[in-house]
């Protein structure tokens, strides 16, 4: 009888905090006083022609410097530990730790090219404020540097089966994945900002 496997399992972990209009109100008024005032964000968004403002390469303690940022890594400490366990993670006495978490205001027309995030074990967003056409998330299958020869997949395919996975976001999502899965943010093409908050859990 045949029987077939599904082996090497990728997960994408997604969830709606339920204070998030509250949180957001806050975190939104907090990301932009970051992108009016940042001035070496500002400057390296430009040197880097970031379409927009993102604090990555200039602030390194929001959670302590602001106390809306605070409230936010409680939450996402309890998605990294819930995503962790369905992962089978052997923690063996260790913990994830929040290692990073910048702010971004991707303006229309701004985009993120695709990347991954060495030296960390989980990476993640969080959605401020997602206006209607502003940019999705897009994965890429990991294993795509080695199918070679392999033949596109047919366009009834069901996600797991697809090389690309688009998620659409809504504001109060947190989606977190594996730091080794590729992905990238398509352009926004919403007439205002697209504003989340990215960060990256390593072992400790």
């Amino acid at each position: 009888m045949a029987e077939t496997q599904t082996l090497f399992v990728t997960k994408i972990y997604r969830t709606a905090l339920p204070d998030a209009p509250i949180l957001n109100k806050a975190l939104l008024a907090s990301c932009r006083d970051l992108a009016a005032q940042d001035r070496a964000g500002q400057a390296w968004s430009k040197e880097k022609t970031y379409k927009g403002y993102t604090s990555y390469a200039s602030l390194n303690d929001l959670p302590k410097r602001d106390p809306n940022f605070a409230d936010l890594k409680k939450q996402l400490d309890k998605a990294a530990q819930a995503f962790a366990k369905e992962l089978h993670f052997a923690m063996a006495g260790r913990k994830l730790v929040l290692d990073s978490l910048w702010v971004n205001v991707l303006e229309p027309g701004g985009a993120h090219t695709g990347h991954i995030h060495p030296h960390s074990v989980l990476s993640g967003a969080y959605y401020v404020e997602v206006p209607a056409g502003a940019s999705a998330l897009k994965f890429e299958d990991p294993r795509l540097p080695l199918m070679m020869a392999a033949p596109p997949r047919a366009e009834d395919a069901p996600d797991a089966e697809r090389t690309f996975i688009y998620l659409e976001p809504k504001a109060g999502d947190v989606i977190l994945w594996e730091s080794f899965l590729r992905h990238e943010v398509t352009p926004n093409t919403a007439k205002t900002a697209r504003i989340s908050v990215s960060f990256n859990y390593r072992m400790d």
